[in-house]
């Protein structure tokens, strides 16, 4: 249904909850997953979500951004003004002051945040419905940036899952979905219950590489090059640390290989989420000839 809003205080109107603070992001962080929502922000973020099977609570919007959304609405809600989802219009400077930010991308969306599966059942579902072959495990990162950017590289290069660790900032976090372009909703993903606990992915028959800065780290290139990572029915847990500290040390202690980027100019790493993208790249052909012609490709 369509609702414009029209009043001196809307932050007061508790129709619109969901929307208020959203500058505030420990504030967000926390109540976002304990009312079981996320926020998707743009019109094609908020497409993507719709497409992904998500399913709304609400919208909040300028007026002049319905007609592009129309369908998607429809498809979702059964009907082109959202049927019994409301739909809440304003002009920006009202939504501005609403939300405390600026829209520029004009559009919001509170959506159900879906259940999430069981590691073990995404890590033999996650390709289709096939076993994962590729995944990537990232521990403790913070920074909602960072988790967005390599959901994005491990949907452009093929990476069949995302594990996330107990104190990883939230994928479906607004930064995080933005930065992403709306992959989050593509690639398959779950928060771990335990960790460094390894055994849902030793038992999948997972090999796990670290990331990391050590004297015995192998060099990615050789790594990728050894006949473990070549042979027809292998599959790769790549795990990627904090933006601060790393990996921890018992996570290094429980993977099977410790792996580093090679650098040059005194440079000792690289940004979590350009390693990501790196690493990523350079494991394309981990399980191909297993997974058919299609493996690489983003879904």
């Amino acid at each position: 249904m369509l609702i414009p809003l029209t009043g001196p205080d809307l932050s007061a109107d508790p129709r619109l909850d969901d929307y208020t603070r959203l500058k505030d992001v420990k504030l967000r962080a926390r109540l976002e997953p304990e009312r079981g929502l996320y926020m998707a922000e743009s019109s094609s973020v908020i497409t993507r979500a719709l497409d992904a099977g998500h399913s709304p609570r609400s919208f909040l919007m300028a007026q002049r951004h319905l007609p592009g959304l129309a369908g998607a609405i429809e498809s979702a809600t059964g009907s082109a003004d959202g049927g019994p989802v409301p739909i809440f219009t304003a002009p920006e400077e009202v939504l501005e002051q609403l939300t405390g930010f600026h829209l520029h991308r004009g559009a919001l969306a509170a959506m159900h945040r879906p259940a999430l599966p069981r590691a073990d059942e995404l890590l033999a579902t996650a390709r289709d419905g096939a076993p994962a072959r590729r995944v990537v495990v990232l521990e403790d990162l913070v920074d909602h940036t960072n988790v967005g950017a390599v959901f994005r590289s491990a949907a452009a290069l093929g990476v069949d899952a995302v594990l996330v660790t107990p104190s990883c900032a939230d994928p479906l976090y607004r930064r995080s979905v933005r930065v992403s372009m709306g992959t989050v909703f593509q690639v398959p993903w779950t928060r771990l219950e335990a960790w460094p606990d390894m055994g849902a992915l030793h038992g999948a028959g997972f090999t796990v590489a670290a990331l990391a800065l050590s004297d015995e780290a192998v060099p990615l290139d050789d790594f990728a090059a050894l006949p473990a990572l070549t042979a027809p029915d292998t599959k790769l847990a790549m795990v990627m640390g904090t933006e601060g500290d790393g990996l921890g040390h018992r996570t290094i202690a429980a993977s099977d290989y410790t792996v580093r980027i090679p650098m040059e100019h005194g440079v000792d790493s690289l940004n979590v989420a350009a390693a990501s993208a790196v690493v990523f790249w350079a494991t394309q052909g981990v399980g191909a000839r297993a997974s058919g012609p299609s493996a690489g490709a983003c879904r």
